[in-house]
């Protein structure tokens, strides 16, 4: 079963180490084959997974289990309850950043976004990311460490229970890369599926990928029905390396060839992220090259108004409409993402790049953190 280790204090203020499941990661078959060495009955699986999902953040609240099995669950399992740092709500567009500490004093960040269809959640998968994109704030400083998926649920679960509105669509485009953190991500996608929970169907999940090419093959060919989102932003390796470096070990003909499988295996169309950086990726050119690398494949271009971050010298491009219209001269069909949040630092990242700096100057003097 999934768990991870613990710390307590015991007699002399000395530091024990034990293993403690983390119950809010288990399926409901998990779930039931751990209950059952506990010897419990079958239905208790699903009364405590309706329970993780409301979400509860104590076993006394379980009020329809006996308490001598509350309190076994108390003494053997880890109930993930991630606290509010900071919230931020727009006066724009009503959407609500949050900034999450989880146990361990690390922080993440989830956004919750209103559409006309309904309220979208912006989940994050990772503490940090080593992906490198120069133009996104959540890669400054590297990766601290992977997600459990009982932290990434929880993004959802209390994001709804926070603003006490529900949560119709998901998309795993928050800090990090969830195709490296590949495990824990699609066990998430089975927890936050699942009839007993809170039951969002794949067609509601988009998850973005910079183009891990071997997890992308790896992803197609278990025939999941969410959509597919993968950072493109430009169409030639000169621009796209100097962009994101995970393009100098992959390269654009191939992260295509691999896109091209995933259609052929799933029939899912793909839904290419492309931010508009002023001057680097958005010249008619361009456009031009990515036409010609999209000819002949279902795929759809989400062109992303660049949110500009602090330490980098990126511009939002000036050229959006220009650029959108010369994609649709060519066949190709592309829409510009509505930009929300726009007064509350939300691009991915800033908020807990705020919070690091913030609390580095405060421990040592400097204004910024290296």
């Amino acid at each position: 079963y999934p768990w991870y280790r613990r710390l307590f204090y015991g007699q002399a203020g000395k530091t024990e180490v034990k293993a403690v499941q983390d119950i809010k990661s288990m399926t409901p078959e998990e779930l039931r084959a751990y209950l059952k060495e506990l010897g419990q009955p079958d239905f208790r699986a699903k009364q405590i997974f309706r329970w993780l999902h409301k979400p509860v953040t104590s076993f006394d609240e379980m009020s329809n289990l006996p308490k001598k099995l509350r309190f076994q669950l108390a003494q053997e399992c880890f109930l993930s309850v991630p606290q509010v740092e900071r919230k931020q709500v727009s006066v724009l567009d009503g959407t609500i950043k949050y900034l999450w500490r989880l146990e361990d004093g690390n922080c993440i960040e989830t956004v919750l976004m209103r559409y006309q269809h309904g309220n979208t959640v912006c989940v994050s998968c990772q503490v940090g990311c080593n992906m490198g994109c120069v133009f996104c704030a959540s890669t400054r400083g590297g990766k601290v460490r992977d997600l459990k998926a009982s932290e990434i649920l929880d993004q959802v679960l209390f994001t709804q229970l926070d603003s006490g509105e529900a949560v119709s669509n998901i998309v795993m485009m928050g800090i990090g890369e969830p195709l490296d953190n590949f495990e824990q991500v699609l066990r998430f996608l089975t927890l936050v599926n699942h009839p007993d929970g809170i039951h969002i169907g794949m067609r509601h999940i988009s998850l973005s990928t910079c183009g891990l090419i071997e997890k992308i093959d790896k992803l197609a060919g278990l025939g999941l029905q969410l959509t597919l989102s993968v950072s493109l932003h430009a169409p030639d390796d000169e621009t796209r390396s100097r962009l994101m470096p995970v393009n100098r070990a992959v390269g654009v003909d191939r992260l295509m060839e691999t896109c091209r499988r995933y259609f052929e295996t799933t029939g899912r169309r793909i839904s290419y992220e492309y931010a508009m950086v002023d001057g680097v990726n958005d010249s008619d050119r361009q456009a031009d090259l990515l036409a010609a690398l999209l000819k002949g494949q279902p795929g759809h271009v989400n062109l992303i108004p660049l949110n500009h971050v602090a330490e980098s010298p990126l511009k939002p491009s000036k050229r959006i409409r220009q650029f959108q219209q010369r994609l649709e001269s060519h066949g190709v069909t592309a829409t510009v993402r509505r930009k929300l949040g726009g007064d509350i630092d939300a691009s991915c990242g800033q908020l807990r790049r705020k919070h690091l700096q913030e609390r580095e100057k405060t421990q040592s003097g400097k204004d910024t953190i290296p």
